[in-house]
């Protein structure tokens, strides 16, 4: 294939990617069509209002995960006693408590998201988080080249990025309410699978952007450590603006005719519940409850993967040899096409298999999850985990953008939407902080010998073992939970709400 390695480096990373999305949307395009019809249109117009939305949610992917992509550098450069800036047990403190800071948050944003609309909540996320990061980048900035106050950041270099990443994780949280309560109006019931399959392309793109782009990023002289964190400053400010013309709230607002959507919020014409009466109704709904125990496990393993695996495989890489290999080459862009599988896959089975139904996929991609981490216990150090991994992440995306893009819109309704994916989501990012917490203790610490290489027991495979096993015992019960709601679907105001 000499035409392949005659290709550009960032153009042979982007084109499998770009060949697997022509090829979703060509299998997409031919499902059997659900009964629900819609003029082309309105079709266009729903395009171009989620596309814009949806690029906005994948950079402030890239705004989020870029925090691992510095600790790549940060970890190289020495702190005031001489330790790394940001060792294993930094990184976890520092990631931990911003996704506390995210998962705590919905319960503001969340009802503000129902008062004032998905538009609303994109806007003041995309500016919040531009912000954010612009701010990191300066103090990355500084510390690279002695800049004003330089001493100051790496003295009280936790604090500085750990109060820095937590105000970006606050206005992050209103990314994905945004992206629902928009959709919500725009997607009947029956087309919300195939929404969950987008949502899976968006969250896998933006997952791209964040390791394989940023790494390139930081890996050019002329841009470095910096700009990993003011490139997704720059594109968010720019999505800002175009969201700000594009983006509309329901279809009415778009000059189109809204519809009943035939969700929780069917037939539910009275007014509007106030914040505590909806976190109310959602938190003694079962369905909704069950799926927030579900997507806190997601939250757990989908970031133990995407955020460890890489930095296992560098620390071990004496041993193991992993470091150089082609998935650790192209992890983003990997997990990408892991991700856009795993989306649609479950959207499309759970549309025109399940009937529309969550819990079924849920549960098989529970049990996928299951298995390999039960291998990886005896299995981590072979030279194939990496595809192990992978695996695991096809799954857990497809469970995620399944019930915190779809399942959070089918149980809570386009009117209280903001509110039940802010609970469902909130879960999630509880799990990745109990995991960012949880391997910020078992994990081994870096330590560095006279010429400032890694050494000891972080250089030692078998001091990681504590990586895959404590994966083992959340998956089963994310197996466990997906098989409480195998038979649930919502049903309209009056009704007696979710079946089960």
């Amino acid at each position: 294939m000499d035409w392949y390695t005659s290709l550009p480096t960032w153009l042979r990373e982007i084109l499998p990617i770009v060949v697997l999305l022509t090829v979703v949307a060509f299998v997409i395009a031919r499902l059997p069509r659900t009964e629900v019809s819609h003029s082309p249109a309105f079709r266009r117009r729903r395009l171009m209002n989620w596309l814009p939305l949806g690029l906005t949610y994948a950079f402030l992917y890239m705004g989020r995960y870029n925090l691992k992509i510095s600790k790549f550098a940060f970890e190289e450069m020495a702190a005031g006693d001489g330790s790394s800036l940001m060792g294993n047990d930094d990184f976890g403190w520092i990631f931990g408590i911003g996704t506390y800071v995210y998962g705590f948050s919905f319960l503001l944003n969340g009802p503000l998201t129902d008062r004032f609309g998905g538009k609303f909540s994109i806007l003041m996320g995309a500016g919040g988080a531009a912000v954010a990061n612009l701010l990191m980048g300066l103090c990355a900035w500084t510390l690279v080249n002695a800049g004003p106050g330089h001493g100051l950041v790496a003295n009280n270099f936790l604090a500085v990025f750990a109060g820095l990443y937590s105000l970006n994780m606050y206005f992050q949280s209103f990314g994905a309410v945004a992206i629902v309560k928009v959709n919500a109006p725009w997607f009947h019931v029956r087309e919300r699978g195939v929404f969950g399959a987008i949502f899976g392309i968006l969250i896998s793109l933006g997952i791209y952007f964040a390791f394989d782009v940023g790494g390139m990023i930081l890996d050019t002289q002329s841009l470095g450590l910096t700009w990993v964190f003011f490139m997704p400053a720059l594109l968010l400010a720019i999505f800002w603006v175009i969201d700000f013309f594009q983006v509309r709230n329901t279809p009415g607002d778009a000059g189109l005719l809204d519809f009943d959507t035939a969700d929780a919020s069917s037939g539910d014409d009275g007014p509007r519940k106030s914040a505590v009466a909806v976190f109310k109704m959602m938190l003694s709904n079962p369905v909704i409850m069950t799926i927030a125990g579900i997507e806190f496990c997601s939250g757990f393993l989908r970031q133990a993967i995407m955020q460890w695996y890489r930095t296992f495989a560098k620390q071990t890489d004496g041993a193991l040899g992993l470091k150089g290999d082609f998935v650790y080459e192209n992890w983003g862009m990997l997990l990408c096409c892991a991700g856009i599988l795993g989306g649609v896959f479950a959207g499309t089975i759970s549309d025109h298999v399940f009937k529309s139904r969550r819990g079924p996929v849920a549960a098989v991609l529970y049990g996928i999850l299951f298995i390999c981490a039960a291998y990886l216990t005896i299995g981590y150090q072979q030279p194939w985990v990496g595809w192990v991994v992978l695996f695991m992440s096809m799954a857990v995306i497809g469970v995620h953008g399944m019930l915190s893009g779809t399942a959070s819109m089918d149980f809570g309704g386009r009117k209280n939407v903001g509110v039940a994916v802010g609970v469902i989501d909130g879960f999630v990012y509880l799990g990745t902080a109990i995991m960012s917490m949880t391997y910020a203790i078992l994990l081994p610490q870096e330590e560095f010998d006279g010429a400032g290489k890694l050494t000891g027991p972080v250089t030692e495979p078998d001091n990681w073992s504590a990586w895959p096993w404590a994966m083992v015992p959340i998956t089963l019960l994310g197996l466990f939970l997906a098989t409480r709601v195998w038979g649930a679907k919502p049903e309209a105001k009056g009704s007696g709400g979710a079946s089960v």
